[in-house]
């Protein structure tokens, strides 16, 4: 597996190996060593999630308060998605910037999100499954977020905004400058 940094340095793509032949492929998802050799941080993956949804599905922009702060290791297993993250991190340099990649099925590419990060992504085909490991467990009660479409961020999600489909909260979430967001000063991984 090969691991590059975004512009964001703390969000990686992960590159993975795909051997092919005639009867189908063969590719290795996740190695735990080789991930944290590259971050030179220990990430424990407790919890794996996958959704399906149709093209225009918006879900994000989500996080976790501490104590329940998540990292995650997201991919999609059929279709493509636009995956976005964004640097909720005060103090950083890097701090309400976004960093958007498209997944798909086909060349397998996974992104790391680490913890003091916003999470969403897009439907781009007419359905998508995407799956992500968690090195936390879900806690409703610190699960919060921001409006996807804060015009200070400027995130461009590549759907018009009439095909998109959202959640009732996700409609509902405060802006980017009302977010709760994480001091760089802190250890997220303790």
């Amino acid at each position: 597996m090969e691991f590059i940094r975004t512009e964001i340095p703390d969000v990686v793509i992960c590159k993975p190996q795909i051997f092919g032949d005639h009867r189908g492929y063969f590719t290795e998802t996740y190695r735990k060593d080789k991930l944290e050799e590259f971050l030179g941080y220990k990430v424990n993956f407790c919890q794996d999630n996958e959704s399906k949804s149709s093209y225009g599905v918006l879900r994000g922009m989500h996080y976790q308060k501490p104590p329940f702060t998540q990292s995650k290791l997201v991919r999609v297993i059929e279709g493509r998605v636009l995956d976005v993250a964004v640097d909720m991190r005060k103090g950083s340099p890097h701090f309400g910037k976004s960093v958007a990649i498209e997944l798909n099925a086909k060349d397998g590419n996974q992104l790391f999100v680490p913890r003091g990060f916003a999470h969403g992504f897009i439907v781009l085909s007419a359905t998508a499954t995407f799956a992500y490991k968690c090195d936390n467990y879900y806690a409703p009660n610190y699960d919060t977020g921001f409006l996807y479409n804060d015009e200070s961020l400027n995130i461009d999600w590549q759907v018009p905004e009439n095909d998109l489909l959202l959640s009732e909260k996700d409609k509902k979430q405060p802006p980017f400058s009302q977010a709760e967001v994480f001091d760089i000063n802190k250890n997220l991984y303790d």
